[in-house]
């Protein structure tokens, strides 16, 4: 009979976020792995879309980790587990960034008259739209980089992770008005035509998986043990 893995079980029996944390906490720290796994590609695409530096958004990532494994007895369940994660790698990213150059911070915006919580159109696929997929994603993840910070970074956690807006604001730390109107404008710069062409495309977006994926897991162990 096969050994099931730890990973395995974890997925099988469906643990929430902050079960795999009580775990942890209760001295079963190798299972941290598990909560690496589940937000690597999340946190690579975030904070690379901050970063715009593969190398740089890998090491940022493994500083989160470490930061979130030696403060999980404060994560106080007020919020999302993964939104309390994302918030810790947002907030690492932006001291880069702050380290780097001055910035604007996100600062409260006051144009709220009109409510931009719209989904986007998605035409409906075609066979020529297939076959353009993968040059379309190409082209969008160009767009994305190209945005100013504050609304590429709105659009990488509502639109590609699809995180709520609730979510988003949260991570930010701005009113959802706020996020709704930084959305908004993020997706008129990108034009909604191309990015409705991507279509599920839109997801595959700043891949984080194989060997780079490995190599963070393995790193953020060796620092925390």
């Amino acid at each position: 009979m096969a050994t099931v893995t730890v990973l395995e079980r974890a997925r099988l029996e469906g643990w929430t976020d902050e079960e795999v944390v009580e775990r942890v906490l209760a001295g079963e720290t190798a299972l941290f792995e598990i909560i690496m796994r589940r937000y690597n590609q999340r946190l690579y695409r975030v904070t690379r879309a901050i970063l715009r530096d593969d190398a740089e958004a890998e090491d940022v990532i493994q500083d989160a980790y470490v930061r979130a494994y030696g403060h999980l007895n404060q994560f106080a369940a007020r919020a999302r587990f993964s939104t309390w994660l994302t918030r810790i790698a947002v907030h690492e990213a932006l001291a880069r960034i702050h380290r780097r150059r001055p910035v604007v911070p996100f600062e409260e915006e006051t144009d709220l008259t009109v409510d931009f919580e719209t989904s986007i159109t998605k035409a409906p696929e075609t066979p020529e739209q297939q076959t353009l997929k993968s040059e379309v994603g190409h082209l969008l993840e160009s767009a994305v980089l190209s945005l100013p910070d504050k609304y590429r970074t709105v659009l990488m956690l509502r639109d590609v992770e699809g995180m709520s807006t609730k979510e988003v604001a949260g991570v930010l730390e701005l009113t959802e008005e706020n996020v709704k109107v930084r959305l908004h404008r993020a997706r008129a710069l990108v034009r909604k035509d191309l990015y409705a062409r991507a279509g599920s495309a839109a997801t595959d977006i700043f891949p984080f998986m194989g060997t780079r994926c490995d190599r963070v897991v393995q790193r953020v162990f060796e620092r925390v043990a």
